[in-house]
């Protein structure tokens, strides 16, 4: 089966579109997708590309646009949630265990869940103790591994891996070494996916 690499930092507020989003469109399009977690805020400032944090105009915009965008895909957001997340390191030390154990959709769909939609950062508790259970794990373990010397590692070892790859923000998708960047790239991230499964032979 074809196979996209999804690239996320939980933090990013555009990615509540594609992590809520993802398992369906997999079901439906055929395509799976492999989860990467990364720590996008490292490499935005080393950009100095801080998009919304002194920008209230642009803030402003970017929440009323996924608003509208939640609203057209059926998604139970309410606003104003926490922003910007104090504890965004440690959420995606936690998702870069998860992928490495098998359970990273869940957790992040947990924590993306009781963040836009009970106002609980994605990070801090209650938010990450509930959405390890959720995921089927013991808290205290999976806290004590992913804030461990390895686990800090692991996270710096990922987002060098995403930086290698020209990857500026999240989310963003990768095929076959083409980056295709937002959630609204998602559909031409499949097609991509689609055209090379029809140009390999058998």
């Amino acid at each position: 089966m074809a196979s996209i690499d999804f690239w996320f930092s939980i933090g990013s507020t555009y990615t509540f579109l594609a992590v809520m989003r993802l398992s369906q469109i997999a079901a439906k399009s055929g395509v799976e997708f492999d989860w990467h977690p990364f720590n996008v805020r490292a490499i935005m400032i080393e950009m100095d590309n801080i998009p919304f944090a002194k920008k209230p105009v642009k803030a402003a915009y970017m929440w009323r646009d996924i608003e509208r965008r939640a609203a057209k895909f059926g998604l139970t957001a309410r606003f104003p949630i926490p922003y910007p997340l104090t504890e965004l390191e440690q959420a995606n030390r936690v998702a870069v265990l998860a992928a490495a154990e098998g359970w990273c959709a869940a957790y992040t769909v947990a924590a993306y869940e009781r963040w836009f939609v009970n106002g609980e950062a994605a990070g801090s508790e209650p938010n990450l103790s509930a959405s390890i259970a959720a995921a089927g794990q013991d808290a205290e373990r999976v806290l004590k591994m992913a804030n461990s010397e390895a686990g800090i590692d692991a996270l710096y070892a990922a987002t060098d891996e995403a930086r290698g790859l020209g990857i500026f923000g999240s989310p963003s998708f990768v095929v076959d070494g083409e980056l295709f960047w937002g959630h609204d790239r998602l559909d031409d991230a499949i097609e991509w996916q689609t055209n090379l499964d029809r140009a390999t032979p058998g």
